[in-house]
C-alpha cells in the first residue's frame, strides 16, 4: 500500500504564494476571491495564479 496520495509524474505543482495586497486587488477585479488563490508567476502585465483546493491554474491582467 501506498502511504501517499500517487500522482503522475510532472503533475505537482509550484509552491504558490500568498498574494500581496496589489495581487488581491487584481485578482477581485478578475472577479475571483483572492482568499482561494495563489501566486505562481508575477510578470509585470500578468498574474499566474492556482486555486487552493483544486489545483485549477489561471492567468489574469495584473
Amino acid at each position: 500500500m501506498l502511504s501517499r496520495p500517487y500522482r503522475k509524474r510532472g503533475r505537482q505543482l509550484k509552491n504558490g504564494k500568498n498574494p500581496k495586497r496589489k495581487q488581491k486587488l487584481a485578482i477581485s477585479k478578475a472577479c475571483l476571491n483572492p482568499d482561494n488563490w495563489l501566486i505562481t508567476k508575477s510578470l509585470p502585465n500578468e498574474l499566474h495564479i492556482v486555486h487552493r483546493e483544486t489545483g485549477t491554474k489561471r492567468i489574469i491582467p495584473a
